[in-house]
């Protein structure tokens, strides 16, 4: 098994509602807890997806990992010698974001309008003081190259402008390599790219994998994606993981509600295959405060007494490296086990 490189222990992070200044005075500011107690390890060499519907905490989830966001509670363990990540600062903060770097969905926003492509891609190597400038003009040129610009010379001088959608998530993509970093996450780096493109970019993600060594942490709603980029993926809703596993494990046979709910949304190719429809309520509780029991409950068409009250706990499947949090797979449990034809 590969070695861990990043150990996500009981991971919190909570954002202040609006509120007036008496109410802040009196001690009763609310909080969302946008991210809620989750734990998780991504190994070396791998590409980790993350899915759920929007607003279920995932960018958030990575923007803690890269430290855009500081953790409200909780540990993020990097590397061999396990630093805490969730509690570093200054220089040794610097330091880590060199070796941890974050492509975002929108090229068309994360990329400076003002700046060339030489000057964007190049300027990370100055803000670290890396290499010379005829270094760093070489760095740029084979950056340029490894993530698909080819000729690299022929976009050193164009401006954002001039490049399509692809070329800029490219460009994007370049920027985060060129500090040569362990460790990407990709917030749904393809969602905004038109189909003919994606197959490219995603194929240098997978070569960046393969041949730089890179870990990636890949967010995205679209499991088909992540089917076909991922090696292993944790479900998300309301800020909680509630199922993890190998990505053929976990979309073949999803245990959870959640989970069946989101493979049941993806379109059928054949549309003479029939399929059972999963009836769920629309609302999503705000998790202002948090969620009492299972956060699910609200819409989980199995809810039982123990989903109001207790928080699942992770149960592992003895044959497959996979694990579910829902009281219905709890030892003893006699509640009807949902169905996996979804």
């Amino acid at each position: 098994m590969a070695q861990t490189l990043v150990e996500i222990n009981d991971l919190h992070k909570q954002f202040p509602v609006e509120s007036g200044l008496v109410d802040q005075m009196l001690g009763n500011q609310e909080y969302i807890h946008a991210v809620d107690g989750i734990d998780l390890n991504i190994r070396k060499g791998e590409i980790y997806g993350i899915a759920g519907e929007s607003g279920c905490g995932k960018t958030t989830t990575g923007r803690c990992l890269t430290r855009l966001e500081t953790p409200t509670q909780g540990e993020i363990l990097f590397g061999e010698d396990q630093t805490d990540i969730a509690s570093l600062s200054g220089p040794e903060l610097k330091e880590y974001r060199r070796d941890c770097q974050m492509v975002f969905q929108d090229p068309f926003s994360s990329i400076n309008s003002r700046f060339t492509v030489r000057k964007w891609v190049r300027e990370p190597l100055i803000i670290h003081g890396i290499g010379t400038r005829e270094e760093r003009e070489n760095r740029v040129i084979e950056t340029l190259e490894q993530c698909g610009l080819r000729p690299p010379v022929e976009f050193l001088n164009q401006y954002p402008y001039e490049l399509s959608g692809g070329q800029r998530q490219r460009v994007a993509l370049a920027r985060a390599m060129v500090l040569n970093p362990s460790f990407i996450v990709a917030d749904e780096p393809t969602s905004m790219l038109d189909v003919s493109v994606r197959a490219g970019v995603l194929s240098v993600l997978k070569r960046l994998v393969d041949e730089e060594d890179v870990t990636i942490f890949y967010i995205s709603h679209d499991l088909s994606m992540l089917r076909y980029i991922c090696d292993r993926i944790a479900i998300m809703y309301q800020g909680e993981i509630v199922e993890t596993g190998e990505v053929s494990e976990v979309l073949q046979e999803p245990k959870h509600p959640y989970t069946q709910l989101l493979r049941a949304a993806v379109p059928r190719i054949d549309p003479s295959k029939t399929r059972s429809r999963i009836n769920v309520p629309p609302e999503v509780k705000e998790r202002i405060g948090g969620i009492e029991g299972c956060p699910y409950k609200f819409r989980c068409q199995y809810r039982f007494e123990d989903c109001d009250t207790d928080p699942p706990a992770y149960q592992p499947d003895p044959e497959l490296e996979q694990s579910v949090a829902c009281h219905l797979y709890d030892e003893g449990n006699d509640q009807e086990l949902p169905r996996r034809d979804a």
